[in-house]
């Protein structure tokens, strides 16, 4: 009698949903096929609503259209981005699961310097899993991965770290860079696979990028609203980094860790400088006022959930950041009806149903 064979079961795969913001078929699919297809995804469709997404056979699915969160959030939908992969953030709010993971559809599957595949949804969840290190960094980088440890010297009061909520990667070939950069090096592309994941530490901002994200969704997710950008609004490409401000001014506030590094994927087309340039242009000039913000925001001892940091944050923005553009009135006001949409999603006595209007198409 042959004996039956035993797949491993794929990590957290009840408890992970991928988000996938799109305006095209998502023939990519096909090479994360080994990685992905367990897992549940959300597809939030950018742009024309009445456009046919085509989705490789076999993945277990919902797909949302501008024509869904309109349905579904009535007027707090002014929240949600248009014609922006802003509005991936929708899928956030109406997953039912602990963890995310959200990747560009131009990201494929990178290779590491043995030449085998990364699975780059494994190494997210490994680094979700165990815990971070803001208060005191480990020259060792993370000292949970295999082969390595805390160093002579680290404090073993602060050895036992602190949750992850986020873990940011990177990307192999095309550089996420500002239209700037795109113009004056238009022919760079990252080779360097460098084999590190660290602790961002506490009190340090950085740029986060959403094309290679993954978060703890209980411990941060009401934080992570990519913002206004795109149709309608005088900013784009801004998006993630505004997230990223956000949850790391909370994180560090609520106790919480940033892990960025490891995993990479290959980022296969760079996107026009020009057009960039003319979405990223006030932001350019607003970065120098918006760090300084950041920097300098703190939190009140009363605030002690992440919808509580949010709003405050939220009437900080408006106070500090309104005088300088109308804009940052407006986007204080959408973060506040973006944590009321997440909470009418997302207690269970009020929650209403979020299945879009095409239904769910099952592996």
């Amino acid at each position: 009698m042959a004996e039956a064979s035993h797949k491993p079961v794929p990590l957290l795969k009840d408890e992970l949903d991928i988000v996938i913001p799109t305006i095209r078929n998502l023939d990519f699919l096909e090479m994360w096929r080994p990685f992905f297809q367990p897992y549940h995804l959300i597809i939030v469709q950018d742009g024309d609503p009445t456009k046919v997404i085509k989705v490789p056979e076999g993945f277990d699915y919902e797909l949302y259209n501008r024509n869904d969160i309109n349905r579904i959030l009535g007027p707090k939908a002014s929240c949600i981005s248009f014609k922006d992969s802003a509005c991936r953030c929708f899928g956030y709010m109406v997953s039912k699961k602990k963890y995310i993971y959200t990747i560009d559809d131009d990201c494929f599957v990178a290779k590491d310097p043995s030449g085998k595949d990364i699975n780059a949804l494994e190494q997210h969840i490994k680094n979700l899993l165990t815990p971070s290190t803001p208060h005191f960094f480990n020259t060792l980088y993370d000292p949970y991965r295999e082969g390595a440890d805390f160093v002579r010297g680290y404090p073993f009061s602060l050895r036992e770290g602190v949750p992850t909520a986020v873990s940011h990667g990177l990307w192999l070939n095309i550089p996420d860079y500002d239209a700037p950069t795109q113009l004056v090096k238009p022919r760079e592309r990252n080779t360097r696979y460098v084999d590190a994941v660290l602790t961002i530490p506490k009190g340090t901002l950085f740029p986060m990028c959403g094309m290679n994200l993954a978060f703890d969704r209980e411990l941060i997710g009401p934080a992570m609203y990519f913002g206004l950008m795109g149709d309608g609004q005088p900013i784009g490409r801004y998006d993630d980094m505004w997230a990223g401000w956000c949850i790391k001014v909370i994180v560090d506030h609520l106790g919480l860790g940033v892990k960025t590094g490891l995993p990479y994927i290959w980022h296969s087309k760079a996107s026009n400088p020009f057009v960039n340039l003319k979405k990223e242009y006030k932001g350019i000039f607003w970065q120098e006022d918006i760090i300084p913000f950041f920097q300098s925001a703190t939190l009140s001892k009363d605030s002690t959930s992440v919808q509580q940091c949010y709003i405050e944050l939220s009437k900080q923005v408006k106070e500090k950041l309104g005088p300088i553009d109308p804009y940052f009135t407006k986007l204080g006001d959408a973060m506040v009806t973006w944590i009321e949409a997440w909470d009418e999603l997302n207690t269970p006595s009020e929650a209403k149903s979020t299945k879009p209007a095409n239904g769910v198409a099952a592996k």
